[in-house]
């Protein structure tokens, strides 16, 4: 009987355990390149990248145009942010913006596009 007893005190505790490990991974980090020029843009690309949920951190880099992203998995995907993206004028390198939403870029944000 006491077997029995620690036997399932054991496995409770290392269910428990194996569900909080879960919880921690989560959060996934993606680098991705995204087109602009200026401090304009990073504002906007990086507002807009919070403005989806789930993204934790979003950081995107005007000389290598990288944006740096943690991303919480259960509530949203990369392809989420870089749609969001894309509908505010900019280039992803999967998703392109339409002419509309680019060429609603401030003349200063228009990019070379190709």
């Amino acid at each position: 009987m006491v077997k029995n007893v620690v036997a399932v005190l054991i496995m409770a505790i290392v269910g428990f355990s194996a569900q909080g490990q879960e919880k921690k991974n989560k959060n996934a980090k993606y680098t991705t390149e995204v087109n602009g020029n200026c401090e304009q843009c990073q504002k906007r690309i990086q507002k807009t990248a919070y403005s989806v949920p789930g993204v934790k951190s979003a950081s995107w880099s005007i000389e290598t145009h990288q944006l740096s992203l943690i991303i919480n998995e259960e509530k949203a995907s990369l392809l989420d942010v870089k749609k969001a993206i894309a509908k505010v004028g900019h280039d992803t390198d999967d998703l392109k913006a339409t002419k509309e939403d680019y060429d609603n870029l401030h003349f200063c944000c228009q990019y070379e596009r190709l």
